[in-house]
């Protein structure tokens, strides 16, 4: 058939053009369809062919490769919820009293660090506030020596941190973020600051010299609002030289800071884009500084709870996956709602190892 179909063609042509002109039209129109029926035949063939060849476990459209699992190279764990602080925006509030005993915790950092882990940053509520420090102490020194984590951080407001803690744990800790949203102390008691005599500022210098004398790297996170969106933090920022200021748009979370069930009202804080954007041009001479809008933050971030469950804010809420001390990480981290493309947009991958960032002590 392959052979042939090109003579039969032009015998087929020659018998055409040998018919006087008035004829000819006739003529070429079953030709076309004579065409048509030969190339279709063909192509017929030639696609059973390929089917016979694919076997009938392959006769179906390929499918795409399933997705790699998702893999949790920096987690956020939110160990306790409970807080000495009463911020007016707070997005992880007080909603339980649970924290998990310390051998379950450890449990499931190990599975995070079998899964893929590089760093983990513990959180609260005042993560300080359970056991004076202590529990947090023996976490941060279980990821560090028998986990062996390139990066242990902690976020906390800095209350309840004592020299004797930095004695015990400081050089298990990479990096210690201060919560600090204003150098001016009316405003951080307007936020929810306040703490009777302590004067948060004052605080915040003296945990600067001690991760200095402990050798470890100091971080700032301020969260832009109602109440600081006009302040120039530039200088103070420059005095303390924190290796990032991260800075973040004020975020409502349904159920934590707004909405029916939420312990706060914080839609009085909440400042707009184009405010955000003007905020981060007064401050655009801090080489130090790390800008997270509401766009950036929402999702790019792996949020473990208290009970070690991710939390999905793509809703605009916290919905919990199970636990991954029941389902294990690949499991739960299906229902994390995590956007690694924006995660690693917002330059969440960084050099996070204080024996990476080459400091002077």
């Amino acid at each position: 058939m392959w052979v042939l179909t090109p003579a039969a063609f032009a015998g087929k042509l020659l018998s055409v053009f040998r018919q006087p002109l008035s004829s000819l039209w006739r003529s070429l129109v079953p030709l076309f369809c004579w065409l048509r029926a030969t190339f279709w035949l063909l192509a017929t063939k030639r696609t059973k062919q390929q089917l016979v060849l694919r076997g009938p476990d392959e006769t179906k459209e390929e499918e795409e490769d399933p997705p790699l699992p998702t893999t949790p190279t920096s987690v956020n764990y939110h160990f306790t919820r409970q807080c000495n602080y009463k911020c007016g925006f707070c997005f992880h509030t007080a909603k339980t009293s649970f924290v998990l005993p310390l051998e379950e915790a450890k449990r499931g950092l190990l599975l995070l660090k079998e899964a893929g882990m590089e760093k983990i940053n513990f959180s609260g509520g005042e993560p300080f506030l359970q056991d004076r420090g202590e529990y947090l102490g023996k976490l941060v020194r279980f990821c560090k020596v028998e986990l062996q984590l390139p990066s242990v951080s902690i976020v906390s407001n800095g209350s309840l941190i004592r020299e004797r803690w930095f004695q015990n744990y400081g050089e298990y800790l990479d990096i210690l973020a201060i919560s600090c949203d204003s150098f001016d102390e009316e405003v951080n008691v307007l936020i929810g600051r306040g703490q009777g005599k302590k004067n948060h500022v004052e605080n915040l210098q003296k945990l600067r010299r001690w991760c200095r004398d402990y050798r470890v790297a100091f971080k700032i996170n301020s969260v832009i609002n109602r109440f600081n969106v006009e302040e120039d933090m530039t200088e103070q920022i420059k005095a303390l030289n924190p290796v990032r200021w991260k800075v973040f748009q004020c975020l409502l979370i349904e159920g934590e800071n707004c909405g029916e069930d939420a312990l706060r009202e914080a839609e009085r804080f909440v400042i707009g884009d184009e405010e955000f954007e003007r905020f981060l041009e007064r401050h655009k001479e801090v080489s130090c500084l790390v800008p997270e809008s509401n766009q950036k933050m929402k999702d790019s971030y792996l949020i473990l709870d208290e009970y070690m469950r991710f939390l999905n804010c793509r809703k605009g809420r916290k919905d919990p996956s199970k636990s991954i001390l029941d389902v294990g990480v690949e499991e739960a981290i299906k229902f994390s709602g995590f956007d690694e493309k924006m995660f690693l947009k917002r330059g969440g991958k960084y050099i996070w190892s204080k024996a990476d960032l080459k400091l002077d002590w």
